[in-house]
């Protein structure tokens, strides 16, 4: 069965793709001999040479192999901020034959032990300011091996940009059994051997979530890693030329394609952002002549609110895209009123590694997922069913491409619900409610799973359920999302007391309990005590019906 084919298809673009079956890292050693003395990253004002970077993904590759024991089709857990480092650390692992498990920094040592444990990871590779969160877990249980990354190391030139303190902090010595710092891994030289990997292999993991229970791991191979990679290159033209600024976290599957993975493909420069800073994004558009730049609606709504933002030169943009969620109309008509440049929105998960569906850049529709891209079928059925319905109404969409994952890791029972027959083919079920137009273009209308979407992170509400339960006076948790006039939308944990403790408990004191158990983007910014949560006549919370009442009666904060 082939893809549908849509009407707006940009005229000078292929139906389909012919993809390298090549792994995913022949990528940067390919760039590396072309390119060699180009930068692949400038960290600020610090360039990182593809020469370099393969000579150091080499090296560490070769540490991760004689050192740590890493063999094909082992799990290396990377844990850490956007840097010249995460780029290395991430292709070394895939060039040991190994398989990146990308993690949010920002989670803390209870939420890691997850990651760890099912993951089965013996290694990790870890930011310095982020290895307290990791350490108790060193020797306590399979993690055997960790190397600890200095940011600085890589500021190796004068800045004028307003670095992050995490980046400016000095090197510190590694002295924990199985800990060695990144820079004496280097130095050690050591040689990996020749790489096995074929397309098929294990590539990368991330993490998501669902209904139910904790994050479950993406299961991507080089081939679906390296479609979209290329895909999305050759969707928006780009050529070695293009300059592109990272401001999305490389953990996530959207920044990890767009703004590393596909610039590395075609050989283009990346401009590094650690953390988010509006005024240093837009001196780096004009220090760098940055050429795209993926971003969300958060980043964009607060760039434009930079009172100094007319004093900076941004007509080098000839792109500027993004998704995870709609962006306001209003803010995208002050964005091309800014630049001349309509935001192009794009549609996908962690389990497709990034779009399944994109606007054509020449024919956007505002608040659009786009149509399904390259060798990609989508269709729209009756939840629960495989019945396809009409144009223009609401059902849940399914998507078929190479960019699909091969399943969640060690969860069979997961895997299987995930996929549906449609039409005499598998079909991932993508739990999103939507609907096509006339034109074929996808809209997003609601979300059969539960997830919430705070200023792009995603969150799920089972997961800070299962850690607020871990709280001594909680007896029951039911967690929803709230509108946010800056997030979007934000976390709200509906609780149910343990007998006698109503009055002696309160929101902010939970919300300081969270603040130290879960990562930041999760914590319940609002708190409500409740007597009863509604519940199903089998038990089950009715968390829908909570969730509908919220965003029916709840003023944006």
């Amino acid at each position: 069965m082939q893809p549908r084919k849509h009407s707006a298809w940009p005229a000078e673009l292929p139906h389909s793709l012919v993809i390298p079956q090549t792994p995913l890292h022949y990528n940067l050693e390919v760039s590396a001999r072309r390119y060699p003395d180009k930068p692949l990253a400038v960290f600020y004002d610090s360039p990182l040479s593809y020469a370099q970077a393969w000579h150091e993904t080499e090296a560490l590759a070769g540490y991760l192999r004689q050192r740590c024991g890493v063999r094909r089709g082992d799990r290396v857990l990377l844990l850490m901020q956007n840097s010249p480092q995460f780029i290395i650390a991430y292709y070394a692992i895939l060039r040991a034959d190994a398989m990146v498990v990308p993690v949010n920094p920002m989670n803390l040592t209870e939420e890691l032990r997850h990651y760890v444990d099912d993951a089965g990871t013996a290694t990790a590779i870890v930011g310095q300011e982020i290895y307290p969160q990791l350490r108790p877990l060193l020797g306590a249980g399979q993690l055997t091996h960790v190397i600890v990354a200095t940011y600085s190391d890589y500021l190796r030139a004068e800045s004028a940009f307003r670095i992050p303190e995490s980046c400016l902090a000095p090197r510190e010595a590694c002295t924990d059994a199985g800990a060695i710092a990144w820079q004496d891994a280097l130095d050690l030289r050591l040689a990996p051997a020749p790489s096995q990997a074929a397309p098929d292999d294990l590539c990368v993991m991330p993490f998501t979530s669902g209904t139910t229970g904790l994050p479950k791991g993406c299961i991507h191979t080089h081939a679906t890693v390296m479609f979209t990679a290329v895909a999305g290159a050759v969707w928006f033209r780009s050529i070695p030329d293009t300059v592109v600024l990272a401001t999305l976290p490389f953990f996530h599957v959207t920044g990890m394609q767009g703004s590393m993975n596909s610039p590395i493909y075609m050989g283009s420069t990346v401009i590094l952002m650690q953390r988010w800073d509006r005024e240093t994004a837009a001196r780096l558009i004009e220090h760098h002549r940055v050429n795209s730049w993926t971003i969300i609606s958060t980043m964009a709504i607060d760039f434009l609110a930079n009172p100094a933002l007319g004093h900076h030169r941004l007509d080098s943009l000839t792109r500027i895209g993004g998704g995870g969620a709609a962006m306001p109309e209003a803010v995208a008509q002050k964005l091309k009123d800014l630049t001349g440049l309509n935001y192009i929105e794009g549609y996908g998960l962690s389990e497709t590694i990034a779009p399944t569906h994109i606007n054509p850049t020449d024919r956007p529709k505002k608040q659009c997922l786009g149509i399904p891209i390259f060798n990609t079928d989508a269709r729209v059925v009756e939840p629960g069913t495989s019945r396809e319905v009409a144009r223009g109404e609401v059902g849940e969409i399914l998507s078929r491409g190479p960019q699909v994952f091969k399943g969640y890791w060690r969860n069979p029972e997961a895997t299987a619900a995930a996929f549906v027959q449609h039409d005499g083919e598998t079909f991932f079920r993508t739990g999103d409610l939507g609907r096509v137009d006339e034109d074929g273009y996808f809209f997003m209308v609601d979300r059969l799973k539960r997830m919430i979407n705070a200023a792009g992170y995603k969150v799920w509400p089972a997961e800070v359920e299962t850690i607020l339960y871990r709280h001594p006076d909680v007896q029951e948790a039911c967690v929803i999302g709230t509108p946010d006039a800056a997030r979007g939308e934000t976390v709200k944990a509906l609780l149910v007391l343990k007998a006698g403790r109503a009055g002696d408990v309160s929101p902010e004191e939970i919300i300081g309990w969270a603040r130290e158990n879960m990562a930041a983007y999760k914590i319940p910014r609002v708190v409500e005590f409740v007597d009863r949560l509604p519940k199903s006549a089998t038990g089950k919370v009715l968390w829908r019906s909570l969730q509908e009442r919220e965003f029916a009666t709840a003023v944006p904060t």
